[in-house]
């Protein structure tokens, strides 16, 4: 069973509402999200582009900028090494798109996950030498690159790191000695002496700062492709699911209003061919639609045809292509829920129930699905999961994290079981030998700190209030809070005593359930629940009995429960009508 708890930290709701022109429920909503001071608060509502951070602040942004103005200027031949998830796609085009314009002399090669794995290796580094490559740019990866950088170097090439992972590391007597490749600039946000002021970005963001930096030591900024590129660095920031704080909310608020009207042939491509001409786009859009067919291709084919759908200048090899990736990430979400009733299967069988950090190993999965599956059951069971499967050169997997975990720290600790690995606090991959998989889930569990409040679902709660308090404007006034996503979560309300009058169950899957929900002074409205409905009803039934939930569904119900929401507009063949989206139950 889930905790609810009321966030409640302080302010003078009634005069922030009257000065920002918002309603203190607002006032109080935004204050649950740390932005605190009128600065804050005034970037929150109403940032725009013109107050990202300077691209100056980064550690190595000069030398970086300075190589590139040479290389431009000698027309030496610079290739991009990128990565083949939606961050790693969205970075290269943003370099590859940018160099170009500024007459570079430029090609790319982004790692097959399957042949090559993660970030460079050495055969890249010697095919770049034997194709006359003079400098190696890399995004999204590069970090951790120390052995092949140092081949690079003895090779006589240039490197420039850009990346936006964790700063790889040693404990030597109890204090973290941070390992740098010695490339000629290494720009990475989360280098301990790296002045940004917000590190939380991704590969393709830190890309963009990149190039806005070079671009404006040649007097070149704005590029006339700078919106094109802006909504895809957007693209990748909610696909590589990034805080929406910041400068993050900022890039994605206006690269979604960027992204519907895109001159990008392949993304407008994209959008038509999955039916969102016409919808208003949000990061669920990217998260969950679009998003997933760029990285359907680094998963089951080649990252490269993601790639060249945002560079084409061809409506038929756009529609091609498009057609290719939704047909992919068609096949993606049948493998992925055959891989994940295996993987349910595994923990059962093993009675893994007790374990904090689960290791799931699945020999015949397909490696690229591994992160998902780990994502899938992390939700289902609340704690800190790997899901391990059989590659080429032995054991390979990916970790999804919560947020009381840190999981790229733990595996730190055990780093000597790893042939090779690298993340972050909520997510990582790793490689080891096919004999070491129960050493692994024996010494992750071992070092795990984790409690069980830590691992105890918690519902915050932004504001207990009734449903009746909800209403059209106050919907509308909500939207100056999105875009929502991760770190800026939907407001989240709740009320007791709320009678469910009936119950539907609805959808292809019937995985949606709407409900006639009345309060205390015979106010009713709709309210509709997308999550987990078979518990649900099984939970109603446990502690209510069949008969009374028979009743609910045939119009007859009087169960009382307590209910997390948020209020929404439900359109509807040109109808408005009010509705309580219910995100929690609980009695």
């Amino acid at each position: 069973m889930a905790k609810w708890m009321v966030t409640a930290k302080r302010a003078d709701f009634d005069e922030i509402g009257k000065k920002f022109q918002i309603s203190p429920v607002l006032a109080r909503i935004i204050r649950n999200r740390d932005v605190i001071g009128d600065d804050a608060i005034e970037k929150y509502l109403h940032g725009t582009s013109d107050q990202f951070y300077s691209p100056w602040l980064m550690k190595d942004m000069e030398k970086a900028v300075d190589i590139l103005v040479e290389k431009i200027s000698q027309k030496k031949k610079i290739r991009i090494v990128g990565d083949y998830d939606i961050d790693g796609v969205c970075a290269t085009f943003i370099l590859k798109k940018s160099l170009d314009s500024l007459g570079a002399v430029t090609d790319f090669y982004i790692p097959n996950r399957i042949e090559d794995g993660y970030g460079m290796n050495d055969e890249i580094i010697k095919k770049a030498k034997e194709d006359g490559v003079d400098t190696i740019l890399t995004c999204d990866n590069g970090i951790a690159a120390i052995s092949q950088v140092e081949l690079a170097k003895s090779l006589g090439m240039t490197v420039i790191i850009t990346d936006h992972h964790e700063v790889p590391y040693e404990e030597v007597d109890g204090e973290k000695k941070f390992l740098i490749p010695a490339a000629d600039a290494v720009i990475d946000p989360k280098q301990e002496d790296c002045q940004y002021p917000f590190s939380s970005i991704c590969g393709g963001f830190v890309a963009y700062k990149c190039m806005e930096a070079l671009c404006r030591r040649q007097n070149v900024w704005p590029l006339k492709e700078e919106k094109e590129l802006r909504a895809v660095a957007a693209i990748a920031t909610v696909g590589d699911v990034m805080d929406l704080l910041d400068e993050n909310r900022i890039l994605v608020k206006e690269g979604l209003e960027l992204l519907a009207n895109t001159e990008n042939i392949g993304l407008k491509t994209l959008i038509q061919i999955t039916g969102l001409t016409d919808a208003k786009l949000t990061p669920y859009h990217i998260g969950f639609v679009l998003g997933p067919c760029i990285n359907a291709t680094g998963r089951l084919d080649v990252a490269e045809r993601a790639l060249h759908l945002l560079l084409t200048k061809s409506k038929v090899e756009a529609a091609t292509i498009a057609s290719e990736l939704k047909d992919l990430n068609d096949s993606r979400k049948e493998m992925t829920k055959e891989g994940l009733e295996q993987a349910v299967c595994y923990v059962e069988k093993k009675q893994m129930e007790k374990e904090r950090v689960l290791v799931v190993y699945l020999p015949d999965c397909h490696e690229s699905l591994a992160g998902i599956i780990a994502g899938r059951l992390r939700e289902k069971y609340g704690k800190p999961t790997f899901v391990l499967t059989d590659s080429k050169e032995g054991v390979k997997g990916s970790g999804r994290s919560i947020e009381t975990y840190h999981m790229y720290d733990n595996m730190t600790l055990i780093k000597d079981v790893f042939t090779k690995y690298g993340g972050h606090k909520m997510a990582a991959g790793l490689s080891l030998e096919r004999d070491k998989v129960e050493e692994f889930r024996r010494r992750i569990n071992e070092i795990c700190a984790l409690t069980s409040e830590d691992m105890e679902e918690k519902v915050l709660i932004d504001v207990p209030m009734p449903i009746s308090y909800a209403d059209f404007a106050m919907v509308e006034q909500m939207s100056i809070l999105e875009p929502y996503g991760t770190g800026n979560p939907k407001p989240l309300f709740a009320q007791k005593n709320i009678t469910l009058c009936s119950a539907r169950i609805m959808g292809k899957d019937k995985n949606v359930a709407k409900f006639i929900l009345q309060d205390e002074n015979g106010y009713r409205v709709e309210g509709i629940c997308f999550a987990q409905v078979d518990d649900l009803f099984a939970r109603l039934e446990r502690d209510f009995s069949k008969e009374r939930v028979d009743a609910l569904l045939s119009g007859r119900g009087n169960i009382v429960v307590q209910i997390a929401y948020y209020p929404d507009i439900n359109e509807f063949r040109g109808n408005r009508s009010l509705q309580m989206v219910i995100t929690h139950f609980n009695w």
